[in-house]
């Protein structure tokens, strides 16, 4: 296990397929050859995949160079990234903070220069809040838009494959490469975007609302009244989901405390709470199309205060907040991204939402606002 811990970022170090842009792809992906262990003790015996994930074949065939399975919270079912049997990533622009998680090993594979993009997946904000705790940019795309076929878990309702990058071209460009159907488009300004008021901390809000003013856009404020139900909805999915893939490890020995905790308490999830659950998908789907259908985008922060310090980061409460902002939206289904901001030199995020299956359009948003933020091509430091 000494191995795995002083990796840190990559659990698996390899060098496959051409020569082309390096790539990290993240401990739940299948690579055929390698074990998927979800950076979890309790699957350290797992035989090699059989055969690649659709998107790590995809990748190959175009000419990427994978460099490595990234490190992640265990299980994926968590948002800090830190992993007492894989070792925690440290993150590069924020040392004392968290990563964030899950895909924490990829964004700090981005934002250490170590690969050109990488891929993670997002369940509940598990590419969008690391890129905002590492200052990098990460895409959710709408559910379903991008294959899971070899991605675990297996089965997800919420689960979506996406990139991590340092500019947003490259985002576009890692998107294409993994959905043939993706066409980037021109970078978008003075459109019309929808701020949501969420529960934040003020300085984070007021970077996040910045960005968007730099880039002069008309602002429209916006009301989801079901964000909050949302939220909680999100959580009873995910938790019914996940037991249902990994149950049958609450009693492993070198499970994390945190991760056992969250699954014990989702083996109780009644069918009628689940139902409920999907009342409200239903609901809140409907509130953010409507909202879409007066603005080309929605904005809000990406995370609600600052990356959690190391310190603070085993209070199972405050964690769960991290992902206030964001896991609403895999409860819906759209495509999400967050672009990098920071208040006072510590990460946060902008999250921009865009109408379902227009993940062009909401890149060439992000496009523009990254433009006006960094100049050039958009790419953080």
């Amino acid at each position: 296990m000494a191995s795995l811990q002083e990796a840190g970022i990559f659990l698996e170090r390899m060098a496959l397929g051409g020569d082309g842009a390096r790539v990290g792809i993240k401990d739940s992906i299948d690579i055929a050859g390698f074990a998927t262990r979800m950076a979890s003790g309790c699957l350290a015996d797992s035989p090699p995949a059989a055969e690649h994930a659709a998107v790590v074949r995809a990748l190959l065939e175009a000419g990427c160079r994978i460099v490595g399975k990234t490190n992640m919270h265990e299980l994926a079912y968590g948002v800090t990234g830190i992993n007492h049997w894989a070792g925690t990533p440290l993150n590069p622009r924020a040392p004392g903070r968290v990563p964030g998680g899950s895909s924490s090993g990829s964004a700090v594979a981005v934002a250490a220069r170590l690969v050109d993009f990488a891929l993670g997946n997002d369940t509940g904000g598990s590419i969008r809040l690391p890129a905002a705790c590492c200052g990098v940019y990460g895409l959710k795309p709408t559910y379903g838009r991008v294959s899971r076929a070899g991605v675990h878990p297996r089965r997800s309702s919420l689960d979506c494959v996406g990139p991590l990058a340092r500019e947003m071209r490259m985002i576009e460009t890692a998107m294409a490469l993994i959905d043939p159907t993706f066409r980037p488009q021109a970078a978008t300004s003075r459109a019309a975007v929808g701020w949501v008021e969420v529960a934040a901390n003020p300085a984070v809000a007021g970077a996040a609302r910045g960005a968007l003013e730099r880039a002069d856009l008309e602002l429209r404020s916006v009301t989801l009244p079901s964000f909050a139900a949302a939220f909680s909805a999100a959580l009873t999915i995910i938790g019914s989901e996940t037991w249902a893939a990994f149950g049958h490890l609450a009693e492993c020995v070198q499970l994390g405390s945190d991760v056992r905790s969250r699954l014990n308490a989702a083996r109780s999830i009644s069918a009628a709470e689940l139902a409920a659950a999907e009342e409200v998908r239903r609901v809140f789907r409907a509130e953010v199309d409507v909202a879409l259908a007066e603005v080309e985008a929605l904005a809000l922060p990406t995370l609600p205060d600052l990356p959690l310090t190391l310190a603070a980061a085993g209070d199972a409460r405050a964690a769960l907040h991290s992902s206030w902002c964001v896991r609403p939206f895999n409860l819906s289904g759209h495509p999400a991204i967050s672009l990098p901001v920071s208040v006072e030199g510590v990460p946060a995020g902008l999250q921009l939402v865009g109408r379902s299956h227009r993940d062009e359009e909401l890149c060439a948003l992000a496009c523009g606002i990254a433009g006006a933020t960094f100049g050039g091509e958009g790419a953080a430091r």
